[in-house]
């Protein structure tokens, strides 16, 4: 686990993760994708406060989690390694969509959600 733990820059892990769940609060926005992939997704979209705090707790952890790969690969000098790993989970996040029955424009919202947190990830990792 030391291997994990000391090469990652914790600060950009956070602000890697902080930035993809703020992306991720406009992505499935009503500003942009949101009502349609509510439609496709079979979810009623509510206000803020309806949130599921479940969901938005395990959503963070789940990007501190991938920004900690992207973090520890990035040093490593990995980068296609954290490309292929998230390209994979996106592919894997599709078939899910397919499985619960989701719209394929749902499924891209989806799948292209995690593309974006992937480059901002990157990206935050870069400056920090």
């Amino acid at each position: 686990m030391a291997e994990l733990t000391g090469i990652a820059g914790w600060l950009a892990v956070i602000a890697g993760a902080i930035v993809s769940f703020l992306a991720g609060w406009l992505w499935y926005s009503p500003l942009l994708f949101g009502p349609k992939w509510a439609e496709g997704s079979g979810v009623e979209m509510g206000t803020a406060s309806d949130m599921p705090f479940g969901a938005m707790v395990a959503q963070f952890l789940g990007l501190l989690l991938m920004s900690w790969f992207v973090g520890a690969g990035l040093a490593a000098a990995m980068l296609p390694l954290v490309v292929l790993g998230t390209l994979a989970f996106a592919v894997l996040a599709y078939s899910g969509g397919l499985f619960t029955k989701r719209s394929p424009y749902a499924r891209n919202v989806d799948a292209g959600y995690w593309i974006v947190a992937l480059i901002l990830m990157i990206g935050v990792h870069s400056v920090l």
